[in-house]
C-alpha cells in the first residue's frame, strides 16, 4: 500500500442522463435517485483511493440546490477530501446541464464518511493525503472542523446528558407545542 497519495490520483468523474424513470410526482429528478448516484462514486473514489472495499459511514449535510430536470445530464464529481486512518471524507458535486441550451446549474455538495475494510470486514488503514494547493488545506480543515462539530452534537444530545430545561426557551419560537405534564 502507499503511503500517501494526492487526492487526484484518485478524483472521480461521471455524467449521467436523467429519463422519466427517475423523476418523482412533481416532475423532477427524485433526490433517492441523486443520493444514490453520490453515494456510488463516493464509494468508487474511496476505493480508488485506499485499493479497499469502503462502506459508507455517514453523510455530512445534503442540500437539494437546485431542482434537476428529466432530459438533463447531471455531472457528479468527488474526490478525497481528508483521510483519518481507517477513513476518508469525499466531496461529492453535483451539477446538471441543459442539453439543449449548455446552462449548467449547482444542484447539490455533501461530504460522505467512507470507512475502508479489509476481507473479514475489519477496519483497515488507508493512505494518506498529499495535499498540493490552497483548496486541498481547506477541504482539509474543513473536514476536521466537521469532525468535531458532529462529536459536540453527538454527546451533546445523548439521553443522558441532555437537559430539557436548558432547551424549552428556544422551543418557545419554533412552530411547537410542548404538552408535558410538569415541566420543572
Amino acid at each position: 500500500m502507499e503511503k500517501f497519495k494526492s487526492a487526484n490520483q484518485s478524483k472521480i468523474s461521471i455524467t449521467e442522463l436523467m429519463l422519466p424513470s427517475h423523476s418523482n410526482f412533481g416532475g423532477k429528478v427524485h433526490g433517492g435517485h441523486i443520493l444514490n448516484l453520490m453515494d456510488q462514486i463516493a464509494f468508487a473514489c474511496a476505493s480508488k483511493h485506499s485499493r479497499s472495499y469502503c462502506v459508507t459511514a455517514s453523510v455530512n449535510k445534503v442540500d437539494f440546490l437546485n431542482p434537476i430536470e428529466v432530459g438533463e445530464l447531471i455531472t457528479l464529481k468527488a474526490s478525497v477530501n481528508y483521510t483519518g486512518r481507517t477513513s476518508m471524507v469525499i466531496g461529492v458535486r453535483v451539477e446538471s446541464e441543459n442539453v439543449t441550451t449548455g446552462k449548467k446549474k449547482h444542484c447539490n455538495s455533501s461530504y460522505f464518511t467512507m470507512v475502508a475494510k479489509d476481507a473479514d470486514g475489519r477496519s483497515t488503514p488507508v493512505p494518506g493525503l498529499i495535499i498540493e494547493d490552497e483548496q486541498g488545506v481547506r477541504r482539509f480543515a474543513r473536514s476536521i472542523q466537521r469532525k468535531k462539530q458532529a462529536l459536540s452534537r453527538t454527546s451533546r444530545f445523548e439521553s443522558s446528558q441532555f437537559q430539557m430545561k436548558d432547551h424549552l426557551q428556544e422551543l418557545n419560537k419554533e412552530n411547537v407545542k410542548v404538552n408535558i405534564g410538569s415541566i420543572g
